[in-house]
């Protein structure tokens, strides 16, 4: 992985075609929630497959957490599809065919001269893509348990939610008086509960929509 994809740092804001053929930017796919990205190998690597299916069961967490969750995939866009379907994956998965960020993070599997694929990491974002922890899936237990996320996400959920713990005195008052700016989703510098709604119900065309290439 690129030396400065880090703890801290902002993740690359990619631009690529969904399982619908539709352009997505990373950023506006996660909204202002927390964020998984699964860079994976592809349709033909039984690892893939079984954190795949982990993170199937886990996605419904996932949802209620305020999270959002994309594969980034090289595959071709019907394998692509296949997978996701076979998996009964319900998020985005992202089609990039000309390696763009294989590239670009510099994570060719350079071990495998048949399939030309990405070393698989599993990456956690805080809002506005910043970076709170890489894991690299080149060997399966490299992979995070969905107790390791659960626990990773807890924590950075809580250094993002001022209310992260209602019974502080100081939270009650401001509620009290009608102040909700540190309240999510209720503050005027929070989404809508309409746009969290459509968030939770992964409606990506209405909160997210096209991308243009930037």
């Amino acid at each position: 992985m690129r030396q400065d994809i880090v703890a801290g740092a902002k993740f690359p804001d990619y631009v690529l075609p969904d399982h619908t053929k539709t352009p997505r930017r990373l950023s506006d796919l996660q909204g202002d929630q927390l964020m998984i990205v699964m860079l994976t190998r592809g349709f033909f690597c039984p690892k893939d497959r079984q954190q795949m299916l982990e993170l199937v069961r886990f996605h419904p967490q996932l949802v209620v957490g305020y999270t959002q969750l994309v594969t980034i995939i090289t595959d071709d866009w019907h394998t692509t599809n296949n997978y996701r379907q076979q998996t009964s994956a319900p998020w985005p998965f992202l089609c990039d065919e000309e390696r763009l960020v294989q590239k670009d993070l510099d994570i060719k599997e350079y071990t495998d001269t048949t399939h030309d694929v990405m070393i698989p990491h599993t990456i956690v974002l805080g809002r506005d893509l910043e970076v709170f922890k890489v894991h690299n899936g080149y060997y399966y237990w490299g992979r995070p348990s969905t107790a390791e996320l659960h626990a990773e996400l807890r924590e950075l959920a809580r250094r993002t939610y001022r209310d992260w713990d209602i019974t502080e005195p100081e939270l009650r008052e401001k509620w009290k008086k009608g102040d909700k700016s540190d309240f999510y989703p209720y503050g005027g510098n929070s989404i809508s509960m309409e746009t969290l709604m459509l968030q939770m119900a992964g409606a990506v065309d209405q909160y997210a929509g096209p991308a243009k290439r930037s």
